[in-house]
Protein backbone atom coordinates (compact mmCIF):
# COMPACT_ATOMS: atom_id res chain seq x y z
CA UNK A 1 0.00 0.00 0.00
CA UNK A 2 0.77 3.65 -0.68
CA UNK A 3 1.66 5.60 2.25
CA UNK A 4 0.24 9.51 0.67
CA UNK A 5 2.22 12.61 1.79
CA UNK A 6 0.10 15.10 4.04
CA UNK A 7 -2.72 12.92 3.85
CA UNK A 8 -4.95 11.36 6.65
CA UNK A 9 -4.97 8.32 5.41
CA UNK A 10 -8.49 6.87 7.05
CA UNK A 11 -10.38 9.92 5.49
CA UNK A 12 -8.26 10.86 2.58
CA UNK A 13 -9.93 11.25 -0.76
CA UNK A 14 -8.80 8.82 -3.54
CA UNK A 15 -6.06 10.28 -5.71
CA UNK A 16 -6.47 10.97 -9.44
CA UNK A 17 -4.54 8.05 -11.26
CA UNK A 18 -2.38 9.55 -14.18
CA UNK A 19 -1.88 7.37 -17.26
CA UNK A 20 0.19 9.77 -19.11
CA UNK A 21 1.19 13.46 -19.34
CA UNK A 22 2.27 16.21 -22.18
CA UNK A 23 3.02 19.25 -21.92
CA UNK A 24 1.30 21.09 -19.30
CA UNK A 25 -1.50 18.33 -19.69
CA UNK A 26 -2.17 15.70 -17.24
CA UNK A 27 -4.45 12.25 -18.57
CA UNK A 28 -6.37 9.73 -16.25
CA UNK A 29 -8.52 7.04 -18.26
CA UNK A 30 -10.70 9.71 -19.41
CA UNK A 31 -10.04 12.92 -18.51
CA UNK A 32 -7.41 15.50 -18.95
CA UNK A 33 -6.73 18.53 -16.68
CA UNK A 34 -3.83 21.43 -17.04
CA UNK A 35 -1.68 20.76 -13.78
CA UNK A 36 -1.61 24.23 -12.45
CA UNK A 37 0.88 23.56 -9.48
CA UNK A 38 3.83 21.89 -11.84
CA UNK A 39 4.18 18.90 -9.55
CA UNK A 40 5.18 20.75 -6.55
CA UNK A 41 6.62 23.64 -8.85
CA UNK A 42 9.37 21.81 -10.49
CA UNK A 43 8.12 20.77 -14.09
CA UNK A 44 8.87 24.18 -15.72
CA UNK A 45 9.14 22.57 -19.13
CA UNK A 46 6.06 20.96 -18.91
CA UNK A 47 5.81 16.70 -19.46
CA UNK A 48 7.73 14.81 -21.37
CA UNK A 49 9.93 17.33 -23.08
CA UNK A 50 11.68 15.35 -25.95
CA UNK A 51 14.97 16.81 -25.29
CA UNK A 52 14.43 16.26 -21.52
CA UNK A 53 14.01 12.48 -22.30
CA UNK A 54 16.34 12.08 -24.54
CA UNK A 55 19.01 13.67 -22.07
CA UNK A 56 17.96 10.99 -19.22
CA UNK A 57 17.62 7.96 -22.30
CA UNK A 58 21.31 8.71 -23.60
CA UNK A 59 22.87 9.18 -20.00
CA UNK A 60 20.84 5.42 -19.21
CA UNK A 61 22.60 4.47 -22.28
CA UNK A 62 26.02 4.68 -20.84
CA UNK A 63 25.33 4.67 -16.57
CA UNK A 64 22.69 5.69 -14.35
CA UNK A 65 24.49 6.40 -11.36
CA UNK A 66 28.18 6.00 -9.58
CA UNK A 67 28.65 7.29 -6.46
CA UNK A 68 30.66 10.58 -6.18
CA UNK A 69 33.07 8.97 -3.17
CA UNK A 70 36.05 8.13 -4.89
CA UNK A 71 34.73 8.33 -8.50
CA UNK A 72 33.22 11.05 -10.73
CA UNK A 73 31.86 11.68 -14.12
CA UNK A 74 31.19 13.74 -16.81
CA UNK A 75 27.75 14.92 -16.44
CA UNK A 76 28.56 15.93 -12.66
CA UNK A 77 31.70 18.02 -13.84
CA UNK A 78 29.77 19.52 -16.29
CA UNK A 79 26.73 20.37 -13.99
CA UNK A 80 29.19 21.77 -11.45
CA UNK A 81 31.40 24.04 -13.85
CA UNK A 82 27.98 25.17 -15.43
CA UNK A 83 26.37 26.28 -11.97
CA UNK A 84 29.54 27.97 -11.04
CA UNK A 85 29.72 29.56 -14.51
CA UNK A 86 25.92 30.39 -14.31
CA UNK A 87 25.25 31.84 -10.57
CA UNK A 88 26.23 35.25 -9.58
CA UNK A 89 29.25 35.62 -7.49
CA UNK A 90 31.76 33.49 -6.46
CA UNK A 91 28.61 30.78 -5.73
CA UNK A 92 31.16 28.56 -6.68
CA UNK A 93 31.27 25.17 -4.85
CA UNK A 94 28.40 22.47 -5.20
CA UNK A 95 28.01 20.04 -3.13
CA UNK A 96 24.84 18.05 -4.78
CA UNK A 97 22.22 16.14 -3.06
CA UNK A 98 19.64 14.15 -4.00
CA UNK A 99 16.62 16.58 -2.20
CA UNK A 100 15.44 20.30 -1.85
CA UNK A 101 15.38 19.43 2.30
CA UNK A 102 18.44 17.44 2.52
CA UNK A 103 20.51 20.26 0.30
CA UNK A 104 18.79 22.60 3.30
CA UNK A 105 20.05 20.04 6.07
CA UNK A 106 23.64 20.58 4.21
CA UNK A 107 23.67 24.31 3.83
CA UNK A 108 22.61 24.11 8.10
CA UNK A 109 25.31 22.02 8.58
CA UNK A 110 27.89 23.84 6.45
CA UNK A 111 26.73 27.48 8.66
CA UNK A 112 27.22 25.51 12.07
CA UNK A 113 30.38 23.52 11.22
CA UNK A 114 32.54 26.93 9.14
CA UNK A 115 32.73 28.32 12.52
CA UNK A 116 33.24 25.20 14.44
CA UNK A 117 36.55 24.94 12.40
CA UNK A 118 37.32 28.35 13.15
CA UNK A 119 36.99 27.89 17.28
CA UNK A 120 33.65 29.55 17.57
CA UNK A 121 32.01 27.16 19.48
CA UNK A 122 29.31 29.22 20.57
CA UNK A 123 27.87 30.55 17.08
CA UNK A 124 24.88 27.35 17.84
CA UNK A 125 22.07 29.86 16.88
CA UNK A 126 20.12 30.10 13.11
CA UNK A 127 17.68 32.97 12.31
CA UNK A 128 15.02 32.31 10.38
CA UNK A 129 11.75 33.79 9.18
CA UNK A 130 8.09 33.57 10.89
CA UNK A 131 6.18 31.41 8.23
CA UNK A 132 9.26 29.81 7.08
CA UNK A 133 9.08 26.39 5.26
CA UNK A 134 12.28 24.59 4.79
CA UNK A 135 11.72 21.34 4.18
CA UNK A 136 10.70 17.97 6.39
CA UNK A 137 13.58 16.27 7.46
CA UNK A 138 14.17 17.31 10.94
CA UNK A 139 16.86 20.37 10.78
CA UNK A 140 14.98 22.04 8.23
CA UNK A 141 12.00 21.42 10.39
CA UNK A 142 13.53 23.40 12.94
CA UNK A 143 14.64 26.29 11.08
CA UNK A 144 10.62 26.46 9.55
CA UNK A 145 7.69 27.72 11.00
CA UNK A 146 5.02 26.05 10.13
CA UNK A 147 2.84 24.16 12.96
CA UNK A 148 0.09 23.12 10.20
CA UNK A 149 3.06 20.55 8.67
CA UNK A 150 5.31 20.59 11.95
CA UNK A 151 3.68 20.52 15.26
CA UNK A 152 5.42 16.91 15.78
CA UNK A 153 8.48 19.23 17.10
CA UNK A 154 6.11 20.11 20.15
CA UNK A 155 7.03 17.01 21.61
CA UNK A 156 10.60 18.40 22.23
CA UNK A 157 9.60 21.70 23.59
CA UNK A 158 10.82 24.91 22.48
CA UNK A 159 14.28 25.02 20.35
CA UNK A 160 17.02 27.44 22.40
CA UNK A 161 18.81 27.41 18.64
CA UNK A 162 16.13 28.93 16.45
CA UNK A 163 15.22 32.18 16.52
CA UNK A 164 12.40 33.42 14.28
CA UNK A 165 11.12 36.81 12.83
CA UNK A 166 9.06 38.19 11.26
CA UNK A 167 10.04 39.75 7.41
CA UNK A 168 10.06 43.67 9.07
CA UNK A 169 13.55 45.44 9.27
CA UNK A 170 13.35 46.81 12.48
CA UNK A 171 12.81 43.10 13.50
CA UNK A 172 16.11 42.16 11.93
CA UNK A 173 17.93 44.82 12.89
CA UNK A 174 17.03 44.54 16.58
CA UNK A 175 17.94 40.48 16.60
CA UNK A 176 20.93 41.19 15.16
CA UNK A 177 21.72 43.51 17.49
CA UNK A 178 21.17 41.50 20.24
CA UNK A 179 21.97 37.89 19.39
CA UNK A 180 24.46 38.40 16.46
CA UNK A 181 27.13 36.68 18.17
CA UNK A 182 25.39 33.65 18.64
CA UNK A 183 24.19 33.40 14.77
CA UNK A 184 26.04 31.35 12.54
CA UNK A 185 23.60 31.89 9.96
CA UNK A 186 19.99 33.61 8.77
CA UNK A 187 18.08 31.59 6.41
CA UNK A 188 15.22 32.44 4.47
CA UNK A 189 13.29 31.91 1.32
CA UNK A 190 13.80 35.20 -0.47
CA UNK A 191 10.93 37.17 -1.51
CA UNK A 192 8.31 34.66 -1.69
CA UNK A 193 7.66 32.16 0.92
CA UNK A 194 6.37 29.14 -0.67
CA UNK A 195 4.18 26.28 1.51
CA UNK A 196 3.98 29.13 4.33
CA UNK A 197 0.97 30.86 2.24
CA UNK A 198 2.86 31.94 -0.88
CA UNK A 199 4.07 35.14 1.64
CA UNK A 200 5.65 38.03 -0.48
CA UNK A 201 8.15 40.34 0.75
CA UNK A 202 9.95 43.14 -0.17
CA UNK A 203 13.92 42.99 -1.51
CA UNK A 204 15.17 45.65 0.87
CA UNK A 205 14.53 43.22 3.61
CA UNK A 206 16.97 40.84 1.66
CA UNK A 207 19.67 43.59 1.18
CA UNK A 208 19.23 45.21 4.63
CA UNK A 209 20.15 41.27 5.74
CA UNK A 210 23.04 41.06 3.67
CA UNK A 211 24.36 44.53 5.78
CA UNK A 212 23.90 42.79 8.39
CA UNK A 213 25.45 40.10 7.66
CA UNK A 214 28.75 41.14 6.60
CA UNK A 215 28.96 43.50 9.64
CA UNK A 216 28.54 40.67 12.07
CA UNK A 217 30.23 38.04 9.92
CA UNK A 218 27.08 35.98 9.78
CA UNK A 219 25.93 33.48 6.82
CA UNK A 220 23.12 34.34 4.76
CA UNK A 221 21.79 31.17 3.09
CA UNK A 222 19.34 31.59 0.06
CA UNK A 223 16.76 28.62 0.07
CA UNK A 224 15.32 29.06 -3.84
CA UNK A 225 14.48 25.34 -3.62
CA UNK A 226 11.19 27.17 -4.88
CA UNK A 227 11.71 30.31 -5.98
CA UNK A 228 14.97 29.53 -8.41
CA UNK A 229 14.84 29.18 -11.96
CA UNK A 230 12.31 32.19 -12.28
CA UNK A 231 9.89 31.52 -10.02
CA UNK A 232 9.70 35.24 -8.80
CA UNK A 233 10.13 36.73 -11.78
CA UNK A 234 14.07 36.87 -11.52
CA UNK A 235 16.45 34.55 -12.76
CA UNK A 236 17.90 33.93 -8.76
CA UNK A 237 16.72 36.30 -6.12
CA UNK A 238 20.59 35.59 -5.46
CA UNK A 239 21.24 37.84 -8.77
CA UNK A 240 19.72 40.83 -6.78
CA UNK A 241 21.05 40.14 -3.41
CA UNK A 242 24.16 37.26 -2.78
CA UNK A 243 23.94 35.11 -0.21
CA UNK A 244 26.97 33.02 0.75
CA UNK A 245 25.39 29.87 0.67
CA UNK A 246 22.91 28.73 -2.59
CA UNK A 247 20.31 25.92 -2.14
CA UNK A 248 18.56 24.84 -5.88
CA UNK A 249 16.13 21.76 -6.27
CA UNK A 250 12.44 21.21 -8.13
CA UNK A 251 12.92 23.00 -10.92
CA UNK A 252 16.73 22.17 -11.52
CA UNK A 253 16.59 18.92 -13.18
CA UNK A 254 13.39 20.45 -15.18
CA UNK A 255 11.06 18.50 -12.40
CA UNK A 256 12.21 15.03 -14.50
CA UNK A 257 14.31 13.45 -11.39
CA UNK A 258 14.81 14.55 -7.40
CA UNK A 259 17.75 16.50 -7.61
CA UNK A 260 19.53 19.20 -5.92
CA UNK A 261 22.86 21.49 -4.64
CA UNK A 262 23.88 23.54 -2.26
CA UNK A 263 26.42 26.12 -3.57
CA UNK A 264 28.59 27.62 -1.32
CA UNK A 265 31.19 30.91 -1.71
CA UNK A 266 34.62 30.37 -1.28
CA UNK A 267 34.67 32.14 1.99
CA UNK A 268 32.58 29.72 3.10
CA UNK A 269 34.43 26.28 0.97
CA UNK A 270 37.62 27.50 2.20
CA UNK A 271 36.40 27.40 5.99
CA UNK A 272 36.40 23.58 5.61
CA UNK A 273 39.83 23.33 2.86
CA UNK A 274 42.66 22.10 5.45
CA UNK A 275 44.83 19.25 6.28
CA UNK A 276 42.87 18.31 9.28
CA UNK A 277 40.45 16.00 8.69
CA UNK A 278 38.07 17.09 11.54
CA UNK A 279 37.61 19.83 9.41
CA UNK A 280 36.23 18.28 6.07
CA UNK A 281 32.36 18.23 5.68
CA UNK A 282 31.62 14.53 6.29
CA UNK A 283 28.28 14.63 4.71
CA UNK A 284 27.45 12.15 1.16
CA UNK A 285 24.00 11.08 0.31
CA UNK A 286 24.21 7.97 -2.02
CA UNK A 287 22.50 9.71 -4.89
CA UNK A 288 24.66 12.70 -4.97
CA UNK A 289 25.56 13.91 -8.83
CA UNK A 290 23.61 11.27 -10.10
CA UNK A 291 24.38 11.10 -13.52
CA UNK A 292 20.58 11.22 -15.47
CA UNK A 293 19.80 14.31 -12.85
CA UNK A 294 22.93 15.67 -14.12
CA UNK A 295 22.25 15.22 -17.33
CA UNK A 296 18.20 16.29 -17.00
CA UNK A 297 19.86 19.22 -15.41
CA UNK A 298 22.28 20.34 -17.72
CA UNK A 299 19.72 20.03 -20.89
CA UNK A 300 16.93 21.95 -18.47
CA UNK A 301 19.46 24.97 -17.53
CA UNK A 302 19.95 24.99 -22.04
CA UNK A 303 16.00 25.23 -22.72
CA UNK A 304 15.81 27.96 -19.90
CA UNK A 305 18.75 29.77 -21.20
CA UNK A 306 18.22 29.17 -25.02
CA UNK A 307 14.01 29.56 -24.88
CA UNK A 308 14.37 32.98 -22.98
CA UNK A 309 12.19 31.62 -19.77
CA UNK A 310 12.67 35.18 -18.00
CA UNK A 311 10.42 36.27 -20.77
CA UNK A 312 7.83 33.91 -20.43
CA UNK A 313 7.68 34.48 -16.44
CA UNK A 314 6.95 37.88 -17.44
CA UNK A 315 4.22 37.19 -20.31
CA UNK A 316 2.42 34.53 -17.32
CA UNK A 317 2.67 37.77 -14.96
CA UNK A 318 1.21 39.98 -17.00
CA UNK A 319 -1.66 37.77 -18.51
CA UNK A 320 -1.98 36.90 -14.38
CA UNK A 321 -2.01 40.69 -13.55
CA UNK A 322 -4.60 41.32 -16.19
CA UNK A 323 -7.04 38.61 -15.51
CA UNK A 324 -6.80 38.99 -11.46
CA UNK A 325 -6.72 42.75 -11.77
CA UNK A 326 -10.34 43.81 -9.83
CA UNK A 327 -11.49 40.52 -8.93
CA UNK A 328 -12.42 40.69 -5.08
CA UNK A 329 -15.20 38.48 -3.19
CA UNK A 330 -16.24 39.11 1.11
CA UNK A 331 -14.57 35.84 1.38
CA UNK A 332 -10.79 36.61 -0.08
CA UNK A 333 -8.33 38.32 1.92
CA UNK A 334 -5.92 38.83 -0.67
CA UNK A 335 -4.75 37.95 -4.16
CA UNK A 336 -1.17 38.26 -4.40
CA UNK A 337 1.06 37.70 -7.68
CA UNK A 338 4.40 37.71 -8.20
CA UNK A 339 6.40 36.29 -11.27
CA UNK A 340 4.97 32.86 -12.18
CA UNK A 341 2.85 32.66 -9.02
CA UNK A 342 -0.36 33.93 -7.98
CA UNK A 343 -2.04 33.04 -4.61
CA UNK A 344 -6.05 33.50 -3.61
CA UNK A 345 -6.00 33.91 0.60
CA UNK A 346 -9.27 33.12 2.11
CA UNK A 347 -10.36 34.06 5.27
CA UNK A 348 -11.65 30.38 6.56
CA UNK A 349 -10.24 27.71 5.02
CA UNK A 350 -13.62 25.91 4.75
CA UNK A 351 -14.32 28.24 1.92
CA UNK A 352 -11.59 26.02 -0.30
CA UNK A 353 -13.50 22.76 0.87
CA UNK A 354 -14.43 21.00 -2.39
CA UNK A 355 -12.44 22.95 -5.08
CA UNK A 356 -10.06 20.39 -6.14
CA UNK A 357 -12.77 18.25 -7.16
CA UNK A 358 -14.67 21.38 -8.82
CA UNK A 359 -11.14 22.18 -11.08
CA UNK A 360 -10.94 18.66 -11.82
CA UNK A 361 -14.51 19.33 -13.74
CA UNK A 362 -12.81 22.56 -15.36
CA UNK A 363 -9.92 20.79 -16.25
CA UNK A 364 -7.40 21.93 -14.01
CA UNK A 365 -5.52 19.97 -11.55
CA UNK A 366 -4.74 22.12 -7.51
CA UNK A 367 -3.69 21.27 -4.39
CA UNK A 368 -5.18 24.33 -2.19
CA UNK A 369 -3.90 23.85 1.19
CA UNK A 370 -4.93 25.74 4.56
CA UNK A 371 -6.11 29.50 3.65
CA UNK A 372 -4.25 29.22 -0.03
CA UNK A 373 -5.53 28.75 -3.49
CA UNK A 374 -2.20 29.25 -5.66
CA UNK A 375 -1.05 28.28 -8.94
CA UNK A 376 2.54 28.05 -10.06
CA UNK A 377 1.94 26.86 -13.63
CA UNK A 378 4.63 25.28 -15.96
CA UNK A 379 6.65 28.10 -17.98
CA UNK A 380 5.23 27.07 -21.60
CA UNK A 381 1.82 27.40 -20.58
CA UNK A 382 0.08 28.85 -23.53
CA UNK A 383 -2.42 31.91 -23.08
CA UNK A 384 -5.61 29.70 -23.67
CA UNK A 385 -4.26 27.32 -21.06
CA UNK A 386 -3.14 30.02 -18.05
CA UNK A 387 -6.75 31.67 -18.23
CA UNK A 388 -9.00 28.35 -18.00
CA UNK A 389 -6.24 27.82 -14.71
CA UNK A 390 -7.11 31.48 -13.79
CA UNK A 391 -10.84 32.10 -14.77
CA UNK A 392 -10.99 28.32 -12.50
CA UNK A 393 -9.92 29.74 -9.69
CA UNK A 394 -12.12 32.94 -9.96
CA UNK A 395 -14.92 30.66 -10.99
CA UNK A 396 -15.23 29.10 -7.54
CA UNK A 397 -16.36 32.38 -6.14
CA UNK A 398 -18.78 33.31 -8.25
CA UNK A 399 -21.05 29.64 -8.32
Amino acid sequence: MIWYPYQQMKTMKEPYKITDAQGVWLYTKDHRMIDSVSSWWSVIHGYKHPLLTEAIKSQADCFSHVMLGGLTHEPVQKLADKLADWLPGDLDCCFFSDSGSVAVEVALKMALQYYVNRGEIKRTKVLSLTHAYHGDTFKTMEVGDDEDYHFILEAYGPNPNVIHIPTDIPSLEKTFELCHSELNCLIVEPLLQGAGGMRMYDISFLKRARELCDLYDVLLIFDEVATGFGRTGNRFVADLVLPDILVLGKALTGGYIGHAVTVANKKVYDGFYDNDQNKALMHGPTFMGNALACSAALKSIELFEQEDYLSKIRRIEKITRQEMKGFTDPRIKEVRIMGGCVCIEVHDPAVLQGYQQFAFEQGVFSRPFLNYLYAMVPYIINEAELLQVLRTMKAWFRR
